[in-house]
This record gives C-alpha cells, sequence and structure tokens, in this order.
C-alpha cells in the first residue's frame, strides 16, 4: 500500500459520559479551582457558547475505555466543572491574582454541544 492509498475519515464521538460535575457559582470560583487542582502550573479553561469549563478524561488505557471508544465512540469524563459566562474573555484573572488562560473551543461542535447540554442543567 503505497502512500497515496491512505483512507482519511471523520468519526466524531457518539456520546460523552460524565460521571461527576460540578456548578461553579462564578468564573473567577473555577478559575480558583483550575489554579489549585494544577498545583500551582499553568492550567486553562474552555470556553464554547456562555459556559467556560474544564473535564478530565478517563484515559482510553483502561480496557474498558478503550473498548467503548472503538466499539461504541463513546468517551468517559471523570469530572466535568463549569460556570456561566455569557462573554468569552482570553484569561481571568481573580481577587488573589490568580491568572487562568481561556480557549475559545466554540468552534467545535462538540464543545458547543457540551456547552448547551450544560447551560440546561445550570439552569434546570
Amino acid at each position: 500500500m503505497s502512500e497515496n492509498d491512505v483512507d482519511i475519515k471523520f468519526e466524531p464521538f457518539k456520546e460523552i459520559i460524565i460521571m461527576e460535575r460540578n456548578f461553579f457559582s462564578s468564573p473567577e470560583e473555577i478559575a480558583r479551582f483550575t489554579s489549585i487542582i494544577a498545583g500551582g502550573k499553568t492550567a486553562g479553561l474552555y470556553w464554547a457558547d456562555g459556559v467556560v469549563f474544564i473535564y478530565f478524561p478517563l484515559p482510553a488505557t483502561t480496557e474498558t475505555a478503550a473498548r467503548d471508544l472503538v466499539d461504541k465512540k463513546r468517551v468517559y469524563w471523570t469530572f466535568l466543572g463549569y460556570a456561566l459566562m455569557p462573554k468569552y474573555q482570553p484569561l481571568i484573572e481573580t481577587k488573589e491574582k490568580i491568572i487562568v488562560p481561556i480557549i475559545d473551543v466554540s468552534s467545535n461542535p462538540m464543545f458547543r454541544k457540551v456547552a448547551g447540554w450544560l447551560k440546561e442543567q445550570a439552569h434546570g
């Protein structure tokens, strides 16, 4: 097989299983949380459609996660923290001078769908 015979396919996830979620009352609260769990190292947050969030995927090294990823296009997020933040900004600075960068991922349909679902949870 030559390199000209390579097929490239896009097969997005069909399902995201969120095992634990936490709603933070403000972007500053989730920035504080992110800074603490990162142990002083720089850690970023994601933003899409009015929601700022952080998630931790279950590594596909576990047999179940690997099988579900391949067979069912399913991924597991062990934790998802989020806060409402209507307008995107490139960073959050808390009153303690903790600065946390934010990446705008709203161009990604999957993250937009997650953000929509999270907004329903926050208002529900």
